[in-house]
């Protein structure tokens, strides 16, 4: 099972260690990444794997999001099937 991770935010150091660090602490795997910063903007998406998550999805969800409040920064995880669903033609 997968998600898609994605972070905006004003850009500063440490944005991918933070929230990478906070994946791991759930036992959520990276398997990709892409960031970018367009003039003081940083963007990232990530394809994690949450097969072995070891908390409910929904409130490694609301975690993520929690850590972005802290980092002041927007961080939204969506299921694969969702994301898949939503860009189904």
């Amino acid at each position: 099972m997968k998600a898609v991770i994605s972070v905006i935010g004003k850009d500063t150091v440490g944005i991918l260690a933070k929230v990478s660090s906070k994946c791991a602490d759930y036992g959520v795997n990276i398997d990709d990444v892409t960031q970018t910063v367009m003039q003081d903007i940083f963007t990232m998406i990530m394809l994690a794997d949450v097969s072995n998550c070891k908390i409910d999805f929904n409130k490694f969800s609301d975690e993520m999001q929690s850590l972005g409040e802290e980092m002041g920064m927007k961080i939204h995880v969506m299921h694969e099937d969702i994301f898949n669903s939503m860009h189904r033609i």
